[in-house]
């Protein structure tokens, strides 16, 4: 019996470690506290623009941003919540669309499209999810360009979709940042 009581809190300590060890992805980032990105943690002390620019799979977006001249506004109080489409989601627009739009000349028509990607306040994807269930399955939010984006169920998670009718589906939600919250989404949005 005393071999037993001695064997038996290792075996107990052996079933919890790997049964954490095997958990999904999703626990424990949330064990953590905020998702990580791309691998890389996203402190919530850290404004949207520090935290984008530590992002591995958001390099297109932090090049973008820049060269729309939004550092400022995205690192200010806010806040905001950005639905922050990644490397491979740019790189799904037609070839030559993210050189030609970081050009100078191009712009008002950067800002446009990037500031259709952010809602002014702190929205989680719990809480847009809720009110588009409430709302027959639909619900519609202003955008900082004054576009309009709106949400849905999509699967398990959340769904947006843009004023031209394409879609994004948020593949990581509630990144907390100091100025607001972060949604990952697997499609740039477009305005009309």
């Amino acid at each position: 019996m005393t071999r037993m009581t001695r064997i038996a809190p290792k075996a107990i300590l052996l079933a919890a470690a790997l049964s954490l060890a095997a958990a999904p992805a999703a626990f424990a980032q949330m064990a953590a506290g905020n998702p990580t990105v791309g691998g890389a943690a996203m402190p919530a002390s850290r404004n949207i623009v520090e935290n984008a620019v530590n992002s591995p799979i958001h390099k297109t977006l932090v090049a973008a941003v820049k060269a729309a001249g939004l550092v400022d506004t995205l690192s200010g109080r806010g806040p905001f919540t950005v639905f922050a489409p990644t490397d491979a989601a740019f790189a799904k627009l037609p070839a030559g669309t993210v050189d030609e739009l970081v050009k100078p000349a191009n712009k008002a028509k950067l800002t446009k499209i990037l500031t259709a990607h952010a809602v002014p306040g702190k929205h989680s994807a719990g809480e847009l999810l809720g009110k588009a269930r409430a709302n027959g399955g639909r619900y519609a939010v202003k955008t900082v360009s004054g576009d309009t984006l709106t949400f849905m169920p999509s699967g398990q998670g959340l769904g947006v979709m843009d004023e031209s009718g394409g879609t994004a589906v948020v593949t990581i939600a509630d990144v907390n940042q100091s100025n607001g919250v972060i949604h990952v989404v697997n499609n740039v949005l477009l305005p009309k």
